[in-house]
């Protein structure tokens, strides 16, 4: 099994349930979602230190195409579009970034590309997938804005450890596995 699955697939798991938890709230400022898509930028942000920006950007397609179909399973169309084109658009932009930070502190090319890309995730997310809705989703992407930055945060220190032992890993190896 080539390793660059391992990445698809836990992209692929993020994004259908994060897409499926979105549709439930916790209260007036956040739904469920908001604490589980910022995996997905672990993901990406893994993939890019490990294999480079192209792979990165192969597990953001590839993530984006299993994502979407998923998606349109496990919630509304709406919310399936709506994801698919914050996905694409946020997760290209995390890869550019970081990519660009890479040589920098080991903390701030995953930090800065998260936080911006959830910029443009959740402004574009929430816009497409409930403007017009009459549900409070103004409030419900302020909130998710909140926990994505403390779930970036919080993130940073998975993120440091499994890159650091990550690439000890040879690819030779890890195809035997």
């Amino acid at each position: 099994m080539p390793v660059i699955l391992i990445p698809i697939a836990a992209m692929a798991l993020v994004i259908g349930l994060s897409n499926f938890a979105v549709q439930f709230p916790i209260n007036d400022w956040v739904t469920w979602g908001a604490f589980t898509y910022p995996v997905a930028f672990l993901v990406t942000d893994l993939t890019n230190r490990v294999a480079g920006a192209q792979k990165a950007r192969m597990v953001v397609y590839t993530g984006f195409a299993v994502g979407v179909a998923l998606s349109l399973w496990l919630a509304d169309w709406r919310i399936a579009a709506a994801s698919g084109t914050a996905f694409l658009a946020a997760q290209l932009l995390d890869v550019a970034v970081f990519d660009r930070l890479r040589q920098g502190w080991w903390w701030k090319a995953p930090l800065v590309s998260t936080l911006l890309a959830s910029v443009v995730d959740t402004v574009i997310f929430f816009s497409l997938a409930f403007a017009g809705s009459g549900l409070p989703w103004m409030t419900w992407a302020v909130g998710d804005f909140a926990a994505k930055l403390a779930m970036a945060l919080l993130l940073l220190g998975p993120f440091g450890l499994l890159s650091r032992h990550l690439p000890t890993l040879s690819v030779e190896r890890a195809l035997r596995a």
